[in-house]
């Protein structure tokens, strides 16, 4: 029952993912009104469960105190089925706060990680960059920073199949001794793991050229670039517009370019990707956009697909007993 489009989007989206996977869905909120919208789409009934639920954290609510209180919430009752069922996948277009806060309290940390970390995928010249932390934690340790470094290349193999990908550190420049503390001795951290590609620093102008594969950062740095990205993209596309409409020989011109445009456009857009892993909690949980429309849903659908299938937790749990033997 969470984000801006909820419920319809959210099952139609589900839908869309059972037509084209075959997979099993459980949803979780107002049980006549998810009935209904699945009714609207002639949906295979026997692919769907629904878990009626009679309350929904808002956007305004705090975030540790709605998932204390509001224990029959649709997140609420999905962050239980992934404590039940660790295998499983929860995905919510819900409050990020509040979904962060939950699976710490309600599902809680694989042994070993110290913070669980946000990341997505950027657009950029090449194939993407995976951004890691994007908002889950203000501040970090150099151990943090080197943990979403191993979990985000974990991801990254399994999930979006780019083997052995180069992990850069988001830094003010490329040199060893650039940054703060915390920059510099994450450097040093990540420079000597033997378990990650390890690139260097990278400065943000590099990011959309596709400098790594994977980009590390606290998640005040890394919310601030997502959220940087996504107003750039929105507005470019407007300024682009507004220039080929200007004339009628740009409108001319808009239209042989029209076909390149709508693939460029594709791949700036974020329902394309699906939603934002939240990687160090003991299950699989997916946040996807708040905006979310019925195929950024589909394809969060599909990466907790993934997640599940090519085992991404269990896969962080190995990598993490492996680090501690080490040391």
């Amino acid at each position: 029952m969470g984000g801006d489009n909820a419920p319809r989007e959210i099952v139609k989206g589900s839908v869309e993912a059972v037509m084209e996977y075959g997979i099993g869905i459980i949803l979780t909120g107002d049980g006549q009104r998810l009935e209904d919208e699945l009714k609207k789409r002639n949906a295979p009934m026997e692919y769907f469960k629904i878990i009626h639920t009679s309350q929904v954290i808002s956007m305004e609510d705090s975030p540790v105190m709605a998932i204390r209180k509001k224990t029959d919430s649709s997140m609420g009752k999905g962050l239980e089925l992934v404590r039940e069922d660790p295998g499983s996948v929860l995905i919510s277009a819900g409050s990020t706060g509040a979904l962060v806060a939950g699976g710490l309290l309600k599902v809680g940390r694989i042994k070993g990680i110290d913070r669980p970390a946000l990341t997505s995928v950027l657009p950029n010249r090449k194939s993407g960059t995976l951004l890691i932390d994007m908002g889950a934690n203000t501040e970090c340790k150099p151990e943090n920073l080197a943990q979403f470094a191993m979990m985000g290349t974990i991801y990254m193999e399994k999930v979006l199949g780019r083997s052995h990908p180069t992990v850069g550190l988001l830094n003010i420049g490329t040199e060893e001794t650039k940054g703060n503390g915390l920059y510099k001795s994450a450097y040093k951290l990540l420079r000597e793991m033997k378990n990650i590609n390890f690139a260097g620093n990278v400065e943000a102008r590099e990011v959309p050229a596709g400098a790594v594969d994977i980009l590390v950062c606290d998640g005040f740095t890394g919310n601030i670039v997502l959220k940087y990205t996504e107003g750039l993209a929105l507005n470019l596309f407007g300024m682009l517009k507004e220039e080929m409409m200007r004339t009628a020989m740009s409108k001319l011109g808009a239209l042989m370019l029209k076909p390149g445009l709508r693939k460029f456009k594709k791949m700036m857009d974020y329902a394309e990707i699906g939603g934002a892993p939240l990687l160090g909690i003991n299950g699989g949980i997916i946040k996807a956009h708040g905006s979310s429309n019925a195929t950024a849903i589909k394809n969060a659908i599909r990466q907790g697909r993934l997640f599940s299938e090519n085992g991404v937790l269990d896969s962080i749990k190995s990598a993490v007993t492996d680090q501690e033997d080490m040391t």
